[in-house]
């Protein structure tokens, strides 16, 4: 038995770094959305557990028990067999949760595969913050330390475009960077957005708490931030951690247009076209 899963893109579409507890966790809260950009995984019956990487983004993809797919599994149900086959599109360590995206999806396919119910937020957590979202990928609002999820309306008919210059960033690294890491929430109740339009006006209001310390680290974050507001789109600004940058854009053509633009500019960066999730 094979079964295939697709790990998307996570997109934090707002990041708002509210506090720190005393044990070091940030506190936070983030409008998360996902895109139909994203890595496959799949899952097949085997007596031993082994992982296998491939396409355009598997070169430094461990196969060992390091992975996170691997300990995903371990987690799961230790000791039991699988052949677990990732075929890796995101770039890594770039603000749009791709190794918590393809975790989630593991586990999704190793439960139907070995015929388990799916783990409860508390049991994932301990492989990473953005588990938990990533274990059901639609538009919700996650709080705490990642734990706090609330399901949402869907979000508008949108086009996306991502936009990763090359560099990876260390998530520590930018929270060491941060000034306050004490700042307002998002408001108690979120608006339902009818439009595209109507989601950008209102994220034009939002932040990324942490765009600011990322792009002083790594300037050239800035000049795809930059290069975004050049296209025509809604909105733009940068995912999580980064260095992923996102732009909204009201249908596929003017997305598809920018992507064209930007890699026409920086032929070098990673730039892809596609929809928020819906």
């Amino acid at each position: 038995m094979t079964v295939e899963a697709f790990a998307p893109a996570k997109i934090n579409l707002t990041l708002h770094v509210t506090g720190q507890r005393a044990d070091g966790y940030h506190l936070l809260d983030s409008l998360v959305g996902f895109a139909d950009i994203g890595d496959r995984i799949s899952a097949s019956s085997a007596d031993g557990l082994s992982l296998q990487v491939a396409g355009p983004m598997a070169a430094g993809v461990p196969t060992d028990g390091s992975n996170l797919l691997m300990k995903a599994a371990e987690l799961l149900a230790a000791g039991r067999g699988a052949a677990l086959t990732l075929e890796k599109h995101l770039p890594p360590a770039s603000g749009i949760g791709g190794g918590s995206s393809d975790a989630a999806a593991t586990l999704r396919a190793l439960c139907e595969v070995w015929d388990l119910p799916l783990p409860e937020t508390a049991d994932v957590l301990s492989l990473g913050a953005d588990l938990p979202v990533c274990m059901t990928p639609r538009t919700q609002r996650m709080r705490g330390i990642g734990e706090e999820l609330h399901a949402l309306p869907p979000l508008p008919d949108c086009a996306i475009v991502l936009v990763n210059p090359g560099v990876s960033v260390a998530t520590p690294a930018i929270f060491r960077a941060m000034e306050n890491r004490h700042n307002p929430a998002m408001a108690d109740v979120l608006p339902v957005w009818q439009t595209a339009e109507a989601l950008a006006d209102w994220l034009r209001a939002q932040r990324n708490d942490l765009q600011g310390p990322a792009v002083a680290l790594e300037p050239i974050i800035g000049e795809a931030l930059a290069t975004l507001a050049t296209t025509p789109a809604l909105f733009h600004a940068m995912s999580g951690s980064g260095a992923t940058c996102y732009g909204l854009y009201a249908d596929d053509a003017t997305a598809n247009a920018a992507r064209a633009a930007v890699l026409a500019d920086h032929p070098e960066w990673w730039v892809r076209a596609g929809r928020l999730l819906r």
